[in-house]
């Protein structure tokens, strides 16, 4: 009689070792992904909210803000709105976002002379960041006494700065204030704090 069933070859104890070694392997593999990316959704969603809340990342566009900042540069902004004389601002304004120096808080008297010389309270304001002085688009009357609950604001480059000098822009509210500048991003041989 002749046999016509095959043979059924069984694998050896060595290769079903390594079988289900391979298998676990894989599946660990495929939980390590899935746990690298829901972290890495994590990490994105907490980025987003901080940056978003508590430190907006902005982009520099103009030259209002040269020497100090020029086009392009990436800065972070804090959150607030308690702001000193001389602090640079980001606030909103036209559903864009400006930067420009603090430099008469609520209350303050602001004098500017034809020259550009800027007074405060009568003192004069110890500008450093500044290049050049100018009167600039002014077309407010001086003295000028700041609204409480409002900012007067400059950009460094007087000459082609649109600012609390001009009635387009006025002075700011508070309730229209970003927040304060605090670090300059990019480029990375910039990377510094703002004073």
């Amino acid at each position: 009689m002749e046999n016509n069933q095959r043979e059924l070859l069984l694998p050896e104890k060595e290769e079903i070792q390594n079988e289900l070694k391979r298998e676990r392997n894989k599946s660990r593999y495929r939980r390590i992904i899935k746990n690298s990316i829901y972290a890495l959704l994590v990490i994105a969603a907490v980025a987003v909210l901080v940056a978003t809340f508590i430190f907006p990342v902005l982009q520099i566009s103009g030259t209002s803000m040269q020497p100090t900042l020029n086009n392009g540069e990436i800065v972070v902004v804090l959150k607030t709105d308690d702001l000193e004389r001389g602090d640079l601002c980001a606030f909103n304004y036209s559903n864009k976002v400006l930067i420009k120096r603090v430099i008469g808080l609520p209350g303050d008297e602001i004098t500017m002379d034809p020259d550009g010389t800027v007074c405060v309270n009568g003192q004069i304001l110890d500008e450093p960041y500044l290049l050049s002085k100018s009167y600039g688009e002014c077309d407010i009357e001086f003295p000028f006494v700041v609204p409480q609950e409002e900012y007067f604001v400059m950009g460094d480059q007087r000459e082609t700065s649109i600012d609390s000098r001009n009635t387009v822009i006025g002075t700011i509210a508070k309730d229209q204030i970003v927040g304060e500048l605090f670090l300059k991003l990019w480029p990375l041989s910039d990377f510094s704090f703002i004073d």
